[in-house]
């Protein structure tokens, strides 16, 4: 039997084999620190548990509309105008199983066999898989940390070609917590519109950013942008809402509802229960945002300032969702307890079988020379966890 060719394409996830083995080594007993989260380890805020409790007790449990309720569909529709002032329509609105949903489904709208997308790496691992499961090909542009990894606009021009049909923007962004400025998205837009090509606008962290830096959605920054823009978000993060599973999409029309005819057949509506709730996580008090931002931010602040202070590697500050990404180049070719380290694979593998301490490789994000770091865990945790790094590095010949 031949199967399909396009999803014997898709690799699994690098991380998964340090995860499994993260999870034997705590079966058998032993203290393992993780700093692979990519959740706030914070519970969902009360009232918006209470209304997905009053929407069961209501009987609010069957189909809604394949592309999301009437009710929901509004509550995004004002978040936007509050937040950002841009104003969609409901037809340019779509309610799916996730971002990652809104991602996949925007992909398979846009993309025909050969049509490129730009991704700047460090990229979220699912990014590249989501563009080839939609028959496009993934292009490359490094975006170095001299420039806070954020990508030079010159390298994206020279990235762009007559097969250019989308670019990924993430901010803040995962891994590297960057956030772009207001200055670099105009840059951005006016190469867009200039060179005819989509903005995927992946912004589920526009809530979680740290000393007064503020999120800019680049589909505000004039109509020719924002008719090219989908806009990517959702209540994973900023609500502690991981497993509730509800993403949102805005953009325009012709393209939403290419996305909600294919929603209405791969999966039909998003939980009706998860889809009342949203409603009043986005339309109820923000205050357990601000405490979590808050937190974050602390946890943030003493990572830094540890792994500054740690030789041979570094770090530099991240000013939105809550990775820290530190650059350990200058330990490859050393070696510990006998196996020299080859690269991120290699230093995140010797440091969970020496030390009990789970970190995300750089490779997993095509950026080797990097480890990520999530302080979506205690203190206590960091603070141990980053006690044992130290321990590790001094010990590597």
């Amino acid at each position: 039997m031949k199967l399909s060719e396009r999803a014997q394409t898709i690799e699994a996830s690098m991380t998964l084999a340090i995860s499994a083995r993260a999870k034997e080594l705590q079966a058998d007993g032993h203290d393992v620190i993780g700093f692979g989260a990519g959740e706030p380890d914070f519970d969902t805020p009360e009232h918006i548990g209470e209304a997905g409790k009053e929407a069961i007790d209501k009987g609010l449990t069957t189909y809604t509309p394949a592309a999301g309720t009437k009710g929901l569909k509004k509550a995004v529709q004002r978040k936007f105008k509050k937040d950002s002032g841009l104003h969609y329509d409901l037809d340019q609105i779509i309610i799916s199983n996730g971002a990652k949903h809104c991602l996949f489904n925007t992909f398979q709208a846009i993309l025909n066999e050969g049509d490129e997308v730009i991704i700047p790496l460090p990229y979220w691992v699912s990014y590249p898989e989501m563009v080839k499961m939609g028959g496009g090909d993934p292009t490359y542009v490094k975006a170095r940390e001299e420039n806070g990894f954020k990508v030079d606009i010159g390298d994206l021009r020279g990235a762009v070609n007559e097969d250019t049909k989308a670019l990924i923007l993430n901010s803040p962004n995962n891994p590297t917590g960057c956030v772009y400025t207001e200055k670099k998205l105009e840059e951005i837009a006016a190469l867009a519109v200039k060179e005819d090509f989509m903005v995927v606008s992946d912004e589920i962290y526009e809530e979680i950013i740290y000393d007064e830096r503020e999120h800019v959605s680049i589909a505000t920054l004039g109509e020719e942008i924002k008719k090219q823009t989908i806009v990517i978000n959702g209540m994973s993060k900023a609500y502690s809402m991981t497993g509730w599973r509800i993403g949102f999409a805005a953009g325009p029309q012709e393209i939403i509802e290419i996305m909600a005819n294919m929603q209405s057949h791969a999966t039909s509506n998003p939980n009706s229960i998860a889809q009342y709730a949203s409603v009043a996580g986005l339309e109820g008090s923000k205050e357990p945002i601000y405490e979590m931002v808050e937190v974050f931010k602390e946890r943030r602040d003493y990572m830094v300032e540890e792994i500054d202070d740690m030789p041979e590697v570094s770090c530099i500050k991240p000013y939105g969702a809550f990775y820290l990404m530190v650059n350990i180049e200058n330990l490859f070719g050393s070696t510990y307890d006998g196996q020299k380290i080859q690269g991120s694979m290699s230093f995140a593998d010797l440091f969970l079988e020496g030390k009990k301490v789970a970190v995300v490789p750089g490779k997993a994000f095509g950026h080797d020379g990097y480890i990520r770091l999530s302080y979506a865990a205690s203190l206590a945790d960091i603070k141990e966890g980053l006690k044992r790094l130290r321990k590790f590095i001094e010990e590597i010949d």
